[in-house]
């Protein structure tokens, strides 16, 4: 605990950054849905987000080259600072789409610049722990800052002003008490090939855990829905998941930093496949089976990607923990696109489904019954012989 310490201040920062993003992204989908924004124009703005999350990634490390953490840092917030406030100055579906963009762009620099921060300030026997307690921050933050929702409104303009404000007051604890800053990074260019090179697992394990977690964030909702769960017990399942995820994350990590970091990944993969499993084949619509299986999913699954990340970043040389970080941001960023796409396509399928009555079952058959015909004519057209039944 004693390399920890110094980094309490960098802790506290995240926890009032991610508290302040984690807010942003409920309560922007929510007032755009009061606004009137339809939910193809929401899915949209949302992918705004993790677009700009993924340019981020790309370019962050020439940022931390040029003017270093601290700097970059102050940077970022202040820019998203701006755009959360920007937000309520236009209602209006393109213009928040770019605002969320530049939100992602700044976001994505500031993660990579908290955790290659802290991966080059701890070592490999301490690295998964110190990543664990920076996830256990990061959900409590988020899951303590969705209770200002119910409690102002969505209404107004409270909760912009409260955003802009956690972004910024987030530069106060590094800004008057750290002085653990590490060295800029090399002048290293973001590249997937390095990347792989350094890591093919957690490459892959980052894709796997954006994929998986924000299908959980964007469909868990939906699927609660769907097998009858009431408003109330949609709410308690997704918190069981976040607060799953809360139990498992530190004793994993202490466990990977004393044996092969591989053998944990692959205990919390086959554990979230079990969940996963249960929920499909067990739980059914019983509203407690439900619980008990996005629980265990959470705990085992949530804590994937501080694992992959800390594997990566045992095999990185010194000064390439800023491109590591980077990197596993971006390929979390691609798994978290393609689950906004597919969300995207659900919301918008169900959207036709409503506008459009199905075409009746007698019609279908006729259809099909024609098509048949059609396909008979054209097959003697060619001089081919239908098959006779014997």
């Amino acid at each position: 605990m004693s390399q920890i310490r110094p980094l309490i201040p960098l802790l506290v920062t995240a926890g009032i950054l991610i508290g302040g993003n984690g807010l942003q992204g409920t309560f922007i989908s929510l007032r755009a849905l009061e606004e009137g924004f339809s939910t193809s124009l929401i899915g949209v703005i949302g992918a705004g987000y993790n677009v700009g999350f993924a340019i981020g990634c790309v370019y962050v490390t020439r940022i931390l080259r040029a003017i270093g953490h601290i700097r970059t840092f102050s940077a970022m917030a202040a820019i998203a600072s701006a755009a959360a406030i920007a937000m309520v100055l236009v209602i209006d579906p393109w213009f928040w789409f770019l605002m969320r963009l530049v939100a992602g762009i700044c976001f994505a620099s500031l993660f990579a610049t908290v955790e290659s921060w802290l991966n080059a300030s701890v070592t490999n026997g301490n690295r998964a722990r110190t990543l664990s307690i920076y996830r256990l921050v990061d959900l409590g933050s988020v899951t303590a800052a969705q209770y200002a929702i119910p409690g102002i409104g969505i209404g107004g303009f409270e909760l912009f002003a409260i955003i802009s404000m956690a972004l910024t007051l987030s530069l106060v604890p590094i800004s008057f008490a750290d002085r653990s800053s590490p060295v800029a990074p090399e002048a290293i260019r973001f590249d997937v090939k390095a990347l792989w090179n350094i890591s093919p697992l957690a490459t892959i394990g980052c894709i796997v855990v954006g994929l998986t977690n924000a299908a959980f964030r964007s469909l868990g909702p939906i699927y609660a829905q769907e097998i009858g769960l009431s408003v109330t017990a949609i709410a308690t399942f997704m918190s069981a998941g976040i607060i799953g995820g809360v139990v498992l994350q530190y004793p994993l990590g202490y466990y990977s930093d004393r044996i092969d970091r591989r053998l944990i990944i692959l205990i919390a993969t086959f554990g979230s496949l079990l969940a996963g499993l249960f929920l499909a084949f067990v739980a059914g619509s019983d509203e407690w089976l439900n619980f008990a299986g996005i629980f265990a999913f959470g705990a085992f699954a949530m804590p994937l990607f501080s694992l992959c990340s800390a594997h990566a970043n045992d095999h990185a040389a010194e000064g390439q923990h800023a491109l590591v970080s980077a990197g596993m941001l971006f390929f979390w960023s691609l798994g978290a696109i393609t689950a906004a796409i597919l969300a995207l396509f659900m919301a918008y399928t169900i959207r036709r489904m409503t506008a459009r009555k199905p075409v009746p079952t007698e019609e279908r058959s006729m259809r099909f019954r024609s098509l048949l015909r059609t396909s008979s004519f054209f097959n003697k057209l060619a001089g081919g012989q239908t098959r006779k039944e014997p």
